[in-house]
């Protein structure tokens, strides 16, 4: 009895004592966790095209289902009568590409730095709306720009804002500079005789359109003709030199209208399988891309 007694004694004891260093020395500790609502990566991204894909939160909606799927910014640098409408509209053709035209176009746009940042913004983070505005899931979006609206007085800034935001620069020029400056005489003149049905048009949509301008035979200035062209050919030199360090491509008029798509897809990294007459072309485009 007295061994029973002497045993639940010590039995209390070492419970009391084990309860004491159990309530002073230990504490539950609860781990918090922060759920952060982030866009998870496309799959299939390669590396080098992490600083290329974007995943933007706009202020003006929410992109829903389209919030995993990746963006890729670009900005069409050219100059006036390069092709750059019939270029854009080839683009807006793919029914996830968004090419908001020539934005800065109007002066107050690029009065400074200040204002051209701020435009591009909400052209990157899609709150920019325009008619290539798309309601389905964007693949890439951007605008063009013409080399004197701003561009190349503001390189420096513009450079620092491409590599930051990962934008993908495409030239588009003209190897003939003289069929440039012949359609900007006639673009001039078009402007205030208004030969389609009193109206003007800078892009023509039909064959018709097109045989009506093409009447007006445009007078060139033979003086001026050699300095202009020099002139036209020293600002093309200086965009490139200017942009070189950015991720670019160079693209002419006449090389796309005899089917460069493909190389341009390469370049913004998009299965653009609509782009393509030829479904063993769209087959190919992998290979291509990959020797390319």
């Amino acid at each position: 009895m007295a061994v029973l007694v002497f045993a639940m004694v010590c039995g209390v004891y070492i419970c009391a004592i084990c309860l004491k260093q159990t309530s002073n020395n230990t504490k539950a500790k609860f781990l918090k966790f922060q759920v952060i609502n982030q866009a998870r990566p496309s799959f299939g991204i390669e590396p080098w095209e992490i600083p290329y894909v974007h995943y933007p939160k706009p202020k003006t909606h929410n992109r829903e289902e389209c919030v995993c799927n990746g963006v890729r910014y670009f900005a069409i640098l050219s100059m006036q009568r390069s092709g750059s409408g019939w270029f854009e509209t080839l683009l807006n053709s793919h029914i996830n590409v968004s090419s908001n035209g020539e934005i800065f176009s109007i002066g107050n746009r690029r009065n400074n730095i200040s204002s051209i940042l701020s435009t591009m913004d909400k052209v990157y983070n899609l709150d920019w709306f325009s008619s290539a505005s798309k309601n389905e899931c964007l693949a890439a979006v951007g605008f063009k720009w013409m080399l004197n609206q701003g561009l190349m007085e503001h390189h420096k800034d513009i450079v620092k804002y491409f590599k930051n935001k990962g934008v993908s620069a495409i030239f588009l020029f003209r190897r003939n500079l003289l069929r440039r400056m012949i359609s900007v005489l006639a673009n001039s003149y078009d402007r205030d005789a208004k030969l389609l049905n009193g109206t003007h048009k800078s892009h023509v949509h039909s064959t018709e359109e097109a045989q009506i301008l093409a009447k007006y035979k445009p007078t060139v200035n033979a003086t001026l003709l050699l300095p202009d062209l020099k002139e036209a050919e020293e600002i093309i030199t200086k965009a490139l030199e200017y942009f070189k360090s950015t991720r670019h491509i160079v693209l002419y008029y006449e090389d796309l209208i005899n089917n460069q798509t493909v190389r341009l897809a390469c370049y913004l990294t998009l299965l653009v399988e609509d782009f393509f007459l030829l479904k063993s072309e769209y087959n190919l485009f992998r290979i291509y891309c990959a020797e390319t």
